[in-house]
């Protein structure tokens, strides 16, 4: 090969190495956008036992690209008398400067904190003080050490919570529940309760679900209706005392679990336009349907003059006519029902009355 051709040769091999060195590198990417996005829903909550915090962990990084490989959630405290701003919360060597950790949550793996719903429910109960302010942040990392800016900080003055309410009663009504409890005498810590009391009142359809927050009473109110129910459902019901002191509020344990089955105690509206049409050992009746949606069944009831009606027969929608058989000769009265669908039954008021004879 002569010289020209080697010289041409060697710079096509350094071209082509050139252009597959830039296609490895790509576009470089900025560190603090390859973090994961920052909590911003942290919430606290005093309970009667501790600190409750939620917070929603983040699906996506500083730059939109999403999240696949999350690593370790941390949630950090510090406490104060309640003077002033908290601590301002700054991550120093992927650490929150002059908070304490005191808890982690695993993100990945067999011991994964996260349900289907990407949240994290934690109570703190560690060395908690009645009086003071906590002061909470939490930061999310990746599994390559990737740490999140802190969320923005959320603070509780914890303050002793009342005793759960006592002899929670639910009644049931058409559509509704009317609650009735008895109001707690002491807080946890054994002193007595001497401001009126807000109270929260907590639903589940299901004894195996948790109960979710359904309404709240004006304070110093001891009973709840809670309307809009499906009839024939049973509803289990719990109720938690609330105690506010300044900015500062203190919630009690659930109170024990009552349920309660609405039930549909209206009837349908009755049927109307009843004749008959009598021939030999038999009576055809006819009728005018119930305006009622609900209606199960219509029943048939027959009398002798200046008697007590008897039942006789049935029929479902959308029948409305029925065929009394077997009748022998004499003045008889017919008159028909509407009856729903609900566990009890209800049954409507008559229709008119017809009287015939049976030859």
């Amino acid at each position: 090969m002569t010289a020209p051709r080697v010289r041409g040769a060697a710079l096509l091999a350094l071209a082509v190495l050139a252009l597959v060195a830039c296609g490895k590198r790509g576009s470089p990417v900025a560190p603090q956008l390859r973090l994961p996005r920052p909590v911003g829903d942290l919430s606290a909550t005093a309970r009667h036992d501790g600190i409750e915090l939620a917070w929603t962990l983040p699906r996506r990084r500083v730059d939109n690209r999403p999240l696949f490989d999350p690593g370790v959630a941390k949630l950090y405290r510090t406490e104060d008398g309640g003077v002033g701003e908290p601590r301002a919360a700054m991550l120093v060597n992927d650490r929150v400067a002059g908070y304490t950790e005191v808890a982690s949550f695993p993100l990945t793996g067999p011991a994964a904190t996260p349900g289907s719903d990407n949240r994290i429910t934690y109570t703190d109960r560690r060395n908690l003080t009645f009086g003071r302010r906590y002061t909470y942040v939490v930061t999310t990392s990746d599994t390559r050490g990737h740490v999140s800016a802190p969320s923005p900080r959320t603070s509780v003055t914890f303050i002793a919570a009342p005793e759960p309410p006592g002899t929670v009663r639910a009644t049931p009504g058409e559509a509704e529940v009317r609650l009735t409890w008895q109001p707690p005498a002491r807080l946890v810590d054994g002193t007595p309760i001497t401001g009126p009391l807000v109270y929260e009142i907590a639903r589940a359809a299901d004894a195996t679900a948790s109960p979710a927050a359904v309404g709240r009473t004006a304070a110093g109110e001891t009973a709840f209706v809670d309307r809009g129910m499906a009839n024939d459902v049973t509803y289990h019901y719990t109720v938690r005392a609330i105690r506010t002191e300044g900015a500062a509020t203190g919630t009690s344990a659930a109170s024990a679990p009552v349920t309660a089955t609405p039930v549909k105690t209206t009837p349908p509206a009755p049927a109307s336009e009843l004749a008959a049409i009598p021939s030999r050992g038999e009576v055809r009746l006819s009728w005018k349907p119930s305006p009622a949606g609900d209606v199960a069944a219509y029943l048939i009831y027959r009398a002798a003059p200046g008697g007590v009606f008897a039942r006789v027969g049935s029929v479902r929608p959308p029948a409305t006519t029925f065929v009394d058989r077997n009748v022998a000769p004499g003045r008889y009265r017919y008159a028909v029902t509407a009856q729903d669908t609900s566990t009890r039954g209800n049954e409507s008021a008559t229709s008119n009355e017809v009287t015939v004879t049976v030859p």
